[in-house]
């Protein structure tokens, strides 16, 4: 069964607002939804193009009037009018504006965040360092434990990631079945907490495998998108259990910091073209085992 999202735009994950115009946003995957309410005398041209810049709204909005009239005016002369119960798709090169006294409230689906100047496309793109995590052998577990102690023993190990998290200035994305997608503003922090996680999951006796990879990657609320995120999952998935595995970019950002790391080859990894070298992260502690 596909995963089923759900948001409230009274809790949105955003709110942004502009002279005579407020609107409440959430993001469902690659898709953002947003609540508009544009007062009365409100008008693009006016209030949002001396932030957003150009002659004319660049965004093609897809939405539905919910109440109000909301007016359209295009660089050839013709004019449109929304009421309540419109659905509209309008392209881009326009201007919009607030017909007579009534507020209009319109939900929109396509055009909001390139009608706000929100950063997309390039400007929305980071350097981040990506930190996997995933449970090993956890289908057997939860079958030998059973669902009440295991959803116990699930919640313990989230509680432990999160805090070291918190310790080291990750942010958590989102969690993957038994495993996490977090991000870091520098790799040695990602490190440190990769081993700090990997300690806190053995004192219950779990295993883990864990990647950690250095790449550019898109904003999309409060998620991360790109090729970059699918390259540490795969770089995660080749970790054996209990080995922080890291790309080649992550070993140069974190050597100078004076960290150690096994050299693992070059691996082909699912869906991704080339070669890869792949290094094991060391702790000292490791070191001194071996």
């Amino acid at each position: 069964m596909a995963d089923v999202l759900h948001k409230s735009l009274d809790d949105p994950d955003e709110v942004v607002e502009f002279p005579h115009v407020r609107v409440a946003l959430v993001d469902l995957g690659d898709l953002t939804v947003g609540r508009m309410v544009n007062e009365p005398g409100w008008r693009w041209s006016t209030d949002i193009r001396p932030t957003v810049g150009g002659e004319w709204c660049q965004a093609r909005h897809v939405g539905i009037v919910l109440s109000g009239r909301l007016g359209i005016d295009f660089p050839d002369g013709t004019s449109f009018v929304f009421g309540a119960g419109d659905v509209f798709d309008i392209p881009p090169g326009h201007d919009g504006y607030t017909v007579g006294d009534e507020p209009v409230v319109q939900l929109e689906w396509a055009g909001l965040r390139a009608w706000a100047g929100f950063p997309t496309g390039i400007r929305s793109r980071v350097l981040a360092t990506l930190l996997f995590t995933d449970l090993v052998g956890s289908t057997e577990l939860a079958r030998r434990l059973g669902d009440g102690p295991w959803r116990e023993l699930l919640s313990r190990y989230f509680e432990a990631i999160r805090g070291e998290l918190e310790r080291f200035g990750g942010r958590e994305v989102k969690t993957t079945g038994d495993g996490m997608l977090a991000t870091f503003d520098g790799a040695a922090r990602a490190l440190h907490c990769a081993a700090a996680i990997r300690r806190a999951a053995g004192r219950d006796d779990l295993h883990l495998r864990i990647g950690v990879h250095v790449g550019e990657v898109e904003l999309v609320g409060q998620d991360v998108r790109g090729v970059a995120v699918h390259e540490a999952a795969r770089i995660m998935a080749a970790a054996g259990p209990d080995e922080i595995l890291v790309s080649d970019l992550t070993r140069a950002l974190a050597g100078g910091a004076g960290f150690s790391f096994e050299d693992r080859g070059t691996h082909v990894l699912k869906g991704l073209e080339g070669e890869w070298r792949l290094s094991v992260f060391v702790e000292e502690t490791d070191a001194r085992k071996a």
